[in-house]
């Protein structure tokens, strides 16, 4: 059932089949995150933004924090599609040390790709978790099954299966390596490094994994 507007604003539904509405406030959310950040991940304007009435929202989240926490999982998804992409776009490898070396890099390069080309999005996928209970919730995963997080540690195992990596130091690498890379996306989006030219970005996230390279 469709509810009465004026001309040229966008119709109302006040109804949707089940299951709908609440994939429809999340994929809201998802585009007020992208223009406006989590800040902008408000209940009242997901609904608008769906098109239904205010309270519709209350159905599916408690509140603002659990609409934002749903959000910021959907959107780590986003950074995981992107990691996945960045991997299946790679040349295919002469050996099995240079394929695994090229998978970790992608990790990076598309985790920083995302952070450029989607920053909205990227502050929220960051915004809510206090620890790494969701590191690996199926809601923040890609198309591969596994999470960001999860896909930094198949590359840093990989690392470790072609002897790149000792094993001994294979414990916690992925904090050192995801703190880098984030530090650097931060800076280029929201600090004084959000001025380079692409070119420039680019090359400093090549040498911030270089330098993760070297030193786990």
């Amino acid at each position: 059932m469709m509810a009465a507007t004026e001309s040229g604003k966008k119709p109302k539904r006040d109804t949707y089949r089940h299951g709908d509405l609440r994939n429809a406030l999340i994929r809201a959310g998802l585009e007020l995150a992208r223009t406006g950040g989590p800040e902008a991940v408000v209940l009242r304007a997901v609904t608008r933004e769906a098109g239904v009435v205010p309270n519709a929202a209350y159905r599916h989240f408690a509140d603002r924090a659990a609409l934002l926490h749903v959000v910021s999982q959907a959107a780590i998804a986003q950074v995981a599609r992107t990691m996945e992409a960045e991997q299946a776009a790679l040349p295919p490898a002469a050996d099995t040390t240079a394929a695994a070396r090229a998978r970790f890099r992608a990790v990076g390069t598309g985790y920083l790709r995302f952070a450029q080309e989607e920053p909205g999005l990227f502050r929220t996928a960051f915004h809510v978790p206090g620890d790494m209970t969701h590191a690996a919730d199926d809601d923040a995963a890609g198309s591969s099954g596994k999470t960001p997080f999860e896909l930094l540690g198949a590359a840093l195992d990989g690392l470790v299966e072609t002897g790149i990596l000792p094993e001994d130091r294979r414990p916690g690498a992925e904090f050192l390596a995801w703190s880098a890379v984030h530090g650097l996306a931060v800076l280029l989006i929201d600090g004084p490094l959000r001025g380079l030219h692409p070119a420039q970005a680019h090359d400093a996230g090549q040498h911030v994994i270089d330098m993760i390279e070297r030193g786990i």
